[in-house]
């Protein structure tokens, strides 16, 4: 890991696989108007629910052609954000929703409560390709990536007044992504979201390990997708997406941060077998949100279990669920797919994609056999 800093002052990491050569990063030669200011939360009186006003950020970048890609790396023709070449790349977002600011928030009272939006908000850059997903990397980087979401999450969850850290990838142009490069995001929150606040909810009017329980009830039951050592794949029972895959360590842990070794190289392999599953299901890249769910830095630790939660509206080859009166009005939901029919055509996708992954090993073995490739 190698600290650098950007030209208008935001942090920049490089991760780097264990072996590489020690780095020492290029300083960044642009010239950046100021930070904008950190926005404002407001308070909705009646959810309770916190909203920010961010409107810097329509100013940020969307859908730029290939030569002008802000995530890759810098050439003389195109200024980006990442001065060096990287195997993967984490900086502080330029139009962020939460940040820079930091601490105890200013804020007022009554009924329409306004505070800072303080918090942090990072780009996580998989890879200086231009094109692709998480699902696309090497399981080399991946395990580089997943290192670098369990150092932000345990860095981030120190910082004053951070409430709740989350990671999460959008792909696709249909879920609302504005950069076609490879990337993923991180949010420090100055509060606990509104679905995990619902979580602890159920937690508590269960009286125990309500996670745990439902662990133990998916895993006896149809909807498990691929389960290793340490990891558990399943469609849950009240999926709400046309696609929808929660993934949990088989142990107890709050976040990232607390994964073990063991737990992330074998992560590194099941996720992009997921991921390239769920692309195999109509045979072309398929929008998600893949936002892995974590415990709040300050309460509820040994009640939430980390969860990565992978979901689309992709219902069929060319079909995608909206979101219209009932869920978006009033939030009720109503599920396209059956879940355990959902779980079965993944399993038959995860199938495939196994076959051809086999194939291409043996092709390989063959080719290094007969020397073909002096």
């Amino acid at each position: 890991m190698t600290r650098a800093a950007l030209a208008d002052g935001r942090e920049l990491i490089y991760f780097d696989a264990p072996g590489a050569p020690p780095r020492v990063p290029s300083p960044d030669p642009r010239t950046l108007a100021p930070r904008p200011a950190t926005p404002r939360l407001r308070r909705d009186p009646l959810t309770g629910d916190w909203v920010t006003v961010a409107s810097a950020r329509q100013n940020r970048a969307f859908l730029p052609p290939a030569e002008f890609d802000p995530l890759a790396p810098q050439t003389p023709t195109n200024p980006s954000e990442i001065p060096d070449d990287y195997e993967v790349a984490v900086f502080e977002n330029r139009s962020p929703s939460f940040g820079p600011g930091l601490g105890e928030p200013a804020k007022t009272g009554g009924l329409e409560q306004v505070r800072d939006a303080v918090g942090r908000c990072e780009v996580v850059c998989f890879s200086p390709d231009r094109t692709g997903s998480f699902a696309t990397q090497t399981e080399r980087r991946a395990r580089t990536i997943i290192d670098a979401w369990a150092q932000r999450t345990a860095e981030l969850s120190a910082m004053d007044g951070v409430e709740q850290v989350v990671v999460f990838e959008n792909r696709g142009v249909e879920i609302g992504v504005t950069l076609h490069h490879p990337h993923g995001q991180i949010y420090a929150y100055p509060y606990v979201t509104p679905r995990t606040r619902a979580l602890l909810d159920q937690v508590r009017a269960h009286g125990g390990d309500l996670q745990g329980d439902v662990l133990a009830s998916e895993l006896a039951g149809p909807r498990v997708v691929a389960q290793t050592d340490r990891w558990v794949a399943y469609v849950p029972f009240a999926a709400r997406w046309p696609i929808e895959l929660h993934v949990q360590p088989r142990r107890r842990i709050p976040d990232l941060a607390a994964i073990d070794d063991d737990e992330r190289t074998e992560l590194a392999g099941l996720s992009l077998r997921l991921l390239r599953a769920v692309d195999a299901l109509y045979g072309t890249p398929t929008p998600y949100i893949a936002a892995w769910h974590q415990a709040p830095v300050r309460e509820g630790r040994d009640d939430v279990r980390l969860t990565w939660q992978i979901t689309s509206p992709r219902r069929a080859v060319d079909r995608l669920k909206y979101l219209a009166g009932s869920e978006a009005a009033m939030g009720a939901w109503v599920a396209d797919i059956v879940p355990e029919a959902g779980a079965e055509r993944l399993r038959e996708a995860l199938a495939r994609v196994d076959a051809d992954a086999a194939r291409f090993d043996a092709d390989e073995a063959a080719r290094d056999g007969d020397g073909s490739d002096e």
